[in-house]
């Protein structure tokens, strides 16, 4: 962790005000926040990524019934890598704030706004494990992405008391689930994109739409509700033991990091995982994967907020 990296990079921002926030700034000052890890890899490793992507491709389909295509951009990061990908992203979706100026000490909002958001991304660099990323709002992009972060899934395999390769095996099974979703919903990628920009732009008029947040939070707790539940069906090893430990590690944590995820609406992807993964088990048991896969054959079939936590209501609508 370098901190004088992270305060040359925020001190620069206020020169030169230009917008609400310095993304080369808060790209420098995330890195200075968190030690990159090692990637370093032997033949071996690289090979175990690529079979364990490979598998749950396999299996994903096999279990799904989804011929979904792999990304094109599949990578194994250091923390340093995945924030560079991400800050990006965050660009993207904040494009529309670009143009705000804040008329009372533009400069000092500009470096405190991106020191926030520094900030942000250096503790979720530390922390998320994979990722799929469809690559919501890139310009004249239609590829998406999936990415490792090794050092921390090395990490958290230690600290969870598990096998690396088996572990690793795990995360790879839930992030390409997600590759299956998004192939199995050409629509996806549009509906949640025409709800990021509806957020923002309120954002940057100083409003915030309830409607426009509470249909993407009802769509993401699909999203990882399904998936959660793809991945257990489709895994071809015991899991029992993984899900518990990483459930714990998913609540857990010191007072301090505990307040930070509980800032940055960590709590509310955990309550999407848990709200959703309740919801497709339960369909998924009452009938069969195929019908909980109802849920990608339109925007329609998505549940309602009500239907979360009642999924015979969703089996008689759309079923």
């Amino acid at each position: 962790m370098d901190i004088s990296r992270s305060v040359r990079a925020l001190a620069g921002a206020a020169d030169e005000p230009d917008g609400v926030i310095d993304w080369d700034a808060v790209a420098e000052a995330a890195k200075g926040g968190c030690e990159p890890g090692d990637l370093s890899m032997g033949e071996a490793e690289l090979n175990g990524y690529a079979d364990d992507v490979r598998a749950a491709r396999d299996g994903l389909r096999s279990a799904s019934g989804v011929d979904f295509d792999l990304p094109d951009s599949v990578e194994v990061q250091s923390r340093h890598h995945w924030i560079d990908a991400n800050v990006e992203t965050f660009e993207r979706v904040l494009r529309p704030l670009k143009s705000q100026r804040s008329s009372f000490l533009p400069g000092v909002a500009r470096s405190v706004n991106s020191g926030t958001m520094a900030v942000t991304l250096a503790f979720l660099a530390r922390n998320v494990l994979g990722q799929y990323d469809p690559l919501l709002l890139a310009d004249g992009a239609d590829d998406h992405g999936l990415y490792f972060v090794r050092p921390n899934i090395r990490a958290a395999a230690v600290e969870l008391g598990v096998g690396y390769p088996r572990f690793r095996r795990w995360i790879a099974f839930h992030e390409v689930a997600h590759a299956a979703e998004f192939g199995a919903a050409p629509w996806l990628s549009d509906y949640l994109e025409a709800r990021v920009e509806e957020g923002a732009e309120d954002l940057a008029n100083g409003t915030l739409s309830r409607a426009s947040f509470d249909d993407l939070n009802t769509a993401m707790t699909a999203v990882e509700g399904y998936a959660e539940l793809l991945m257990d069906r489709a895994f071809d090893e015991e899991y029992a033991d993984l899900r518990e430990k990483l459930d714990e590690q998913r609540g857990g944590g010191d007072p301090l990091t505990r307040l930070i995820k509980r800032l940055l609406g960590l709590d509310v992807k955990r309550q999407q995982y848990e709200r959703g993964a309740d919801f497709f088990a339960a369909v998924a048991d009452r009938t069969d994967l195929a019908t909980a896969s109802l849920v990608w054959e339109r925007p329609e079939n998505l549940p309602r907020e009500a239907e979360l936590d009642d999924p015979g209501r969703w089996l008689s609508r759309v079923a």
